[in-house]
């Protein structure tokens, strides 16, 4: 996959580490740690600092997933989730982490059926997630074992029905507008378009119409976030998912 993570986790449908020869991992890598020193500038704690640091991170790595042709889109993301997240609070990290792990295993841009491990890594995330009150998170981790092509599991479904252990602030006015603003850009996110990337670990391209479905996947979550007031910690996906709607609007695709 153009400018992806580098081949190097065999039998994982989930595990892409970092190539820093790619000028987008680079970014990556630079952009997240930038927004944390910045957010240091501002005054902002050391955990809030890491959180914002994430939170930037997060954003880029769902866009290269919703987005894998296009590196373009998750350079974007990164520094309009690192703002969101110093003004209004990085939110939870299970949040943003089960919905990366949820989209690239429906978008299965690793070439890669999932396995035992990362069915039982889906379940981990969606029970943390739904262990904080991040229910929308919570179903996308845990639903997205069932809307693969290959090595379907319901297990992980049973993780989103945890009870709410303890529930950390979910709501601020800016990602509640950030997510408010990319919803009506549902019908071009989740629109067809052609995929030309090849898989990290499969001698063939992602597939569009598993990329589409993490689209639409990652649009209702965004919406059930935005109902159930929980849109914090989903400040990576709706950055994620504006920059994306962004470039395909201004390409006409």
């Amino acid at each position: 996959m153009s400018g992806s993570a580098a081949p190097l986790v065999r039998g994982s449908a989930l595990g892409r580490p970092l190539d820093f020869s790619y000028p987008s991992n680079r970014v990556a890598a630079a952009g997240s740690a930038g927004a944390a020193l910045l957010a240091l500038a501002f005054g902002r704690p050391w955990a809030q600092a890491v959180g914002v640091g994430g939170a930037a991170f997060l954003a880029w790595a769902t866009a290269r997933e919703l987005d894998p042709d296009h590196p373009v889109t998750a350079n974007a993301a990164l520094p309009v989730a690192a703002a969101l997240a110093l003004l209004g609070g990085a939110g939870n990290p299970m949040a943003g982490l089960a919905v990366l792990s949820g989209v690239r295993l429906i978008a299965g841009t690793t070439g890669e059926p999932a396995t035992r491990a990362d069915h039982a890594g889906m379940l981990v995330q969606a029970l943390l997630a739904g262990a904080s009150g991040e229910r929308a998170a919570a179903f996308l981790a845990g639903g997205a074992p069932l809307l693969t092509a290959e090595a379907r599991s319901a297990l992980p479904a049973a993780g989103a029905l945890t009870p709410t252990l303890r529930q950390q602030a979910g709501f601020s006015w800016a990602s509640a507008l950030l997510a408010a603003s990319v919803l009506p850009l549902a019908g071009t996110l989740t629109a067809p378009e052609a995929v030309t990337s090849v898989c990290d670990r499969a001698e063939r391209a992602v597939r569009a119409q598993e990329v589409q479905l993490a689209r639409h996947a990652a649009v209702l979550t965004l919406g059930a976030g935005l109902l159930s007031r929980r849109t914090r910690g989903l400040v990576p996906l709706a950055a994620a998912l504006l920059t994306v709607a962004a470039r395909r609007a201004g390409s006409g695709t």
